[in-house]
Protein backbone atom coordinates (compact mmCIF):
# COMPACT_ATOMS: atom_id res chain seq x y z
CA UNK A 1 0.00 0.00 0.00
CA UNK A 2 1.56 3.38 -0.72
CA UNK A 3 2.32 5.36 2.46
CA UNK A 4 -0.47 8.41 2.29
CA UNK A 5 1.36 12.42 1.50
CA UNK A 6 -1.16 14.13 3.94
CA UNK A 7 -2.70 14.04 7.00
CA UNK A 8 -5.64 15.07 8.30
CA UNK A 9 -7.64 15.85 12.18
CA UNK A 10 -11.18 15.39 12.85
CA UNK A 11 -12.80 16.29 15.86
CA UNK A 12 -15.77 14.47 16.57
CA UNK A 13 -15.08 12.44 14.24
CA UNK A 14 -16.38 8.76 15.53
CA UNK A 15 -19.88 9.60 15.11
CA UNK A 16 -22.07 11.67 12.19
CA UNK A 17 -20.51 14.40 10.22
CA UNK A 18 -17.45 13.71 11.72
CA UNK A 19 -17.54 9.72 11.31
CA UNK A 20 -18.62 10.46 7.50
CA UNK A 21 -15.63 13.21 6.95
CA UNK A 22 -13.08 10.62 8.17
CA UNK A 23 -14.65 7.78 5.64
CA UNK A 24 -14.45 10.02 2.90
CA UNK A 25 -11.22 11.34 3.55
CA UNK A 26 -9.94 7.80 4.06
CA UNK A 27 -11.39 6.49 0.57
CA UNK A 28 -9.33 9.12 -0.69
CA UNK A 29 -6.24 8.24 0.54
CA UNK A 30 -5.61 10.87 3.27
CA UNK A 31 -4.26 9.63 6.85
CA UNK A 32 -6.95 10.27 9.07
CA UNK A 33 -6.65 11.04 13.21
CA UNK A 34 -10.22 10.42 14.40
CA UNK A 35 -10.39 12.13 18.25
CA UNK A 36 -13.11 12.04 20.18
CA UNK A 37 -13.72 11.47 23.72
CA UNK A 38 -13.21 8.07 25.32
CA UNK A 39 -15.76 5.54 25.11
CA UNK A 40 -16.92 7.26 21.45
CA UNK A 41 -16.25 4.39 19.35
CA UNK A 42 -13.59 5.77 18.08
CA UNK A 43 -11.33 2.93 17.95
CA UNK A 44 -13.85 0.46 16.12
CA UNK A 45 -14.43 3.25 13.38
CA UNK A 46 -10.36 3.72 12.88
CA UNK A 47 -9.81 -0.45 12.72
CA UNK A 48 -12.99 0.32 10.36
CA UNK A 49 -11.57 2.25 7.64
CA UNK A 50 -8.37 0.92 7.36
CA UNK A 51 -4.29 0.99 8.54
CA UNK A 52 -4.05 4.94 7.73
CA UNK A 53 -6.43 5.63 9.98
CA UNK A 54 -5.90 6.31 14.13
CA UNK A 55 -8.62 6.81 17.38
CA UNK A 56 -7.11 9.36 19.62
CA UNK A 57 -8.73 9.84 22.79
CA UNK A 58 -9.58 13.56 23.33
CA UNK A 59 -11.64 16.17 24.82
CA UNK A 60 -11.31 19.36 23.16
CA UNK A 61 -12.27 20.97 26.15
CA UNK A 62 -8.92 20.12 27.53
CA UNK A 63 -6.41 22.96 26.22
CA UNK A 64 -3.34 20.65 25.62
CA UNK A 65 -5.53 17.35 24.36
CA UNK A 66 -5.93 18.60 20.85
CA UNK A 67 -2.05 19.07 19.74
CA UNK A 68 -2.18 15.18 21.13
CA UNK A 69 -3.99 14.37 18.19
CA UNK A 70 -2.36 16.63 15.57
CA UNK A 71 0.93 15.43 16.74
CA UNK A 72 -1.01 11.85 15.84
CA UNK A 73 -1.49 12.92 12.97
CA UNK A 74 1.67 14.45 11.67
CA UNK A 75 3.78 11.09 12.52
CA UNK A 76 1.73 9.56 9.60
CA UNK A 77 1.81 12.66 7.39
CA UNK A 78 2.09 15.98 7.01
CA UNK A 79 -0.98 17.54 8.48
CA UNK A 80 -3.01 19.44 6.08
CA UNK A 81 -6.53 19.27 7.32
CA UNK A 82 -8.28 19.77 10.36
CA UNK A 83 -11.71 19.27 10.60
CA UNK A 84 -13.58 20.56 13.94
CA UNK A 85 -17.14 18.75 14.09
CA UNK A 86 -16.93 17.79 18.38
CA UNK A 87 -19.98 19.41 19.08
CA UNK A 88 -23.00 19.22 21.92
CA UNK A 89 -26.53 20.86 21.23
CA UNK A 90 -28.29 21.21 24.60
CA UNK A 91 -31.61 22.80 24.40
CA UNK A 92 -33.04 24.96 27.65
CA UNK A 93 -35.06 28.11 27.67
CA UNK A 94 -33.76 31.22 29.71
CA UNK A 95 -36.83 30.83 31.85
CA UNK A 96 -37.36 26.98 32.05
CA UNK A 97 -40.60 25.46 33.55
CA UNK A 98 -39.30 25.20 36.77
CA UNK A 99 -36.07 27.03 37.10
CA UNK A 100 -33.71 29.75 34.86
CA UNK A 101 -31.46 28.03 32.25
CA UNK A 102 -28.52 26.45 34.29
CA UNK A 103 -25.50 28.62 34.47
CA UNK A 104 -23.18 25.73 34.00
CA UNK A 105 -25.02 23.89 31.05
CA UNK A 106 -24.59 27.49 28.96
CA UNK A 107 -20.57 27.12 30.18
CA UNK A 108 -20.34 23.51 29.04
CA UNK A 109 -21.89 24.31 25.70
CA UNK A 110 -19.21 27.28 25.15
CA UNK A 111 -16.52 25.05 25.86
CA UNK A 112 -17.21 21.92 23.71
CA UNK A 113 -18.41 24.08 20.89
CA UNK A 114 -16.54 26.84 20.46
CA UNK A 115 -14.04 26.86 22.88
CA UNK A 116 -12.70 23.57 22.21
CA UNK A 117 -12.98 24.96 18.48
CA UNK A 118 -10.52 27.10 19.17
CA UNK A 119 -8.38 24.83 20.95
CA UNK A 120 -8.17 22.62 18.13
CA UNK A 121 -7.50 25.36 15.11
CA UNK A 122 -4.73 26.47 17.43
CA UNK A 123 -3.37 23.14 17.60
CA UNK A 124 -3.50 22.49 14.26
CA UNK A 125 -2.63 25.71 12.78
CA UNK A 126 0.69 25.45 14.23
CA UNK A 127 1.58 21.93 13.13
CA UNK A 128 0.41 22.99 9.10
CA UNK A 129 1.89 26.14 9.04
CA UNK A 130 5.50 24.66 9.68
CA UNK A 131 5.09 22.12 7.10
CA UNK A 132 6.16 22.85 3.49
CA UNK A 133 4.06 24.24 0.55
CA UNK A 134 2.26 22.49 -2.25
CA UNK A 135 1.81 24.72 -4.63
CA UNK A 136 1.68 27.81 -2.61
CA UNK A 137 -0.84 26.13 -0.19
CA UNK A 138 -0.07 23.94 3.31
CA UNK A 139 -3.75 23.42 4.15
CA UNK A 140 -7.28 23.59 5.17
CA UNK A 141 -8.75 24.39 9.01
CA UNK A 142 -12.63 23.62 8.20
CA UNK A 143 -14.95 24.63 11.39
CA UNK A 144 -18.62 23.60 12.38
CA UNK A 145 -20.91 26.21 13.16
CA UNK A 146 -24.62 25.70 12.38
CA UNK A 147 -27.55 27.79 10.93
CA UNK A 148 -28.88 28.45 14.56
CA UNK A 149 -25.67 30.68 15.14
CA UNK A 150 -28.01 33.43 12.87
CA UNK A 151 -31.70 31.75 12.98
CA UNK A 152 -31.66 30.57 16.61
CA UNK A 153 -34.80 29.11 17.82
CA UNK A 154 -36.11 29.43 21.79
CA UNK A 155 -34.77 26.88 23.74
CA UNK A 156 -31.11 27.29 21.62
CA UNK A 157 -29.59 30.55 23.46
CA UNK A 158 -26.24 28.65 24.51
CA UNK A 159 -25.76 26.41 21.60
CA UNK A 160 -27.00 29.68 19.07
CA UNK A 161 -24.23 31.44 21.35
CA UNK A 162 -21.67 29.03 20.53
CA UNK A 163 -21.74 28.62 16.92
CA UNK A 164 -22.34 32.29 16.54
CA UNK A 165 -18.83 32.41 18.13
CA UNK A 166 -17.65 30.02 15.67
CA UNK A 167 -18.67 32.23 12.42
CA UNK A 168 -17.15 34.96 14.19
CA UNK A 169 -13.81 33.49 14.56
CA UNK A 170 -13.38 32.91 10.65
CA UNK A 171 -12.25 35.60 9.17
CA UNK A 172 -9.61 36.91 11.39
CA UNK A 173 -8.09 33.43 11.63
CA UNK A 174 -8.37 33.44 7.32
CA UNK A 175 -6.78 37.28 7.34
CA UNK A 176 -3.80 35.99 9.98
CA UNK A 177 -3.84 32.55 8.72
CA UNK A 178 -3.15 33.79 5.30
CA UNK A 179 0.66 34.81 5.38
CA UNK A 180 1.04 31.18 6.04
CA UNK A 181 -0.56 29.66 3.54
CA UNK A 182 -3.20 28.47 5.44
CA UNK A 183 -6.91 28.86 4.53
CA UNK A 184 -9.31 29.15 7.13
CA UNK A 185 -13.53 28.05 5.97
CA UNK A 186 -17.07 27.30 8.29
CA UNK A 187 -19.67 25.16 7.22
CA UNK A 188 -22.93 25.85 8.33
CA UNK A 189 -24.81 22.92 8.49
CA UNK A 190 -29.01 22.92 9.08
CA UNK A 191 -30.74 19.74 10.36
CA UNK A 192 -28.42 16.88 9.50
CA UNK A 193 -29.61 13.52 10.11
CA UNK A 194 -26.85 12.67 13.09
CA UNK A 195 -26.49 11.49 16.42
CA UNK A 196 -27.39 14.84 18.11
CA UNK A 197 -30.75 15.28 15.70
CA UNK A 198 -31.75 11.97 16.49
CA UNK A 199 -32.65 12.54 20.37
CA UNK A 200 -35.59 14.69 18.69
CA UNK A 201 -38.88 13.23 18.50
CA UNK A 202 -39.26 11.33 14.93
CA UNK A 203 -42.59 13.67 14.50
CA UNK A 204 -39.99 17.07 14.88
CA UNK A 205 -37.60 15.61 12.43
CA UNK A 206 -40.17 14.77 9.77
CA UNK A 207 -41.54 18.55 10.13
CA UNK A 208 -38.14 20.06 9.68
CA UNK A 209 -37.26 17.91 6.96
CA UNK A 210 -40.53 19.17 5.54
CA UNK A 211 -39.58 22.54 5.68
CA UNK A 212 -36.41 22.39 3.44
CA UNK A 213 -37.21 23.66 -0.31
CA UNK A 214 -35.19 21.14 -1.78
CA UNK A 215 -34.84 18.28 -1.47
CA UNK A 216 -37.41 18.41 1.14
CA UNK A 217 -35.53 16.50 4.13
CA UNK A 218 -32.79 16.36 6.47
CA UNK A 219 -29.37 16.61 5.62
CA UNK A 220 -27.19 13.58 5.18
CA UNK A 221 -23.96 13.46 6.42
CA UNK A 222 -21.88 12.66 3.33
CA UNK A 223 -23.11 15.76 1.79
CA UNK A 224 -21.10 17.42 4.91
CA UNK A 225 -17.91 15.56 3.74
CA UNK A 226 -18.83 16.34 0.15
CA UNK A 227 -18.43 19.80 1.34
CA UNK A 228 -15.42 19.55 2.93
CA UNK A 229 -13.47 17.88 0.30
CA UNK A 230 -15.31 20.56 -2.25
CA UNK A 231 -13.42 22.95 -0.08
CA UNK A 232 -10.01 21.11 0.48
CA UNK A 233 -9.64 21.12 -3.37
CA UNK A 234 -10.52 24.64 -4.10
CA UNK A 235 -7.70 26.77 -2.98
CA UNK A 236 -9.93 29.72 -3.99
CA UNK A 237 -12.70 28.95 -1.06
CA UNK A 238 -11.47 31.29 2.00
CA UNK A 239 -12.58 33.33 4.91
CA UNK A 240 -16.15 32.52 4.34
CA UNK A 241 -19.62 30.27 5.57
CA UNK A 242 -21.04 28.49 3.69
CA UNK A 243 -24.60 27.57 4.53
CA UNK A 244 -25.35 23.37 3.61
CA UNK A 245 -29.18 23.65 4.49
CA UNK A 246 -30.97 22.69 1.39
CA UNK A 247 -32.45 26.55 1.53
CA UNK A 248 -34.41 26.19 4.96
CA UNK A 249 -35.02 29.61 7.26
CA UNK A 250 -35.62 28.29 10.63
CA UNK A 251 -39.16 29.54 12.66
CA UNK A 252 -39.04 30.92 15.81
CA UNK A 253 -39.76 27.57 17.59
Amino acid sequence: MTAPRRSAVITGGASGLGRATATRLAAEGWAVVIADLPGSGGGEVADALGDAVRFVEVDVTDPDQPALAVEAAGSLAPLRLAVCCAGIAPAAKLLGRDEPHDAGLFARTLAVNLTGTFHTVRAAAEAIAATEPEGGERGVIVMTASIAAVEGQIGQVAYSASKGGVQAMTLPLARELARSGVRVMTISPGVFQTPLSSAMPEAVRDSLGGQVPFPPRLGRADEYADLVATIVRTPYLNAEVIRLDGGIRMAPR
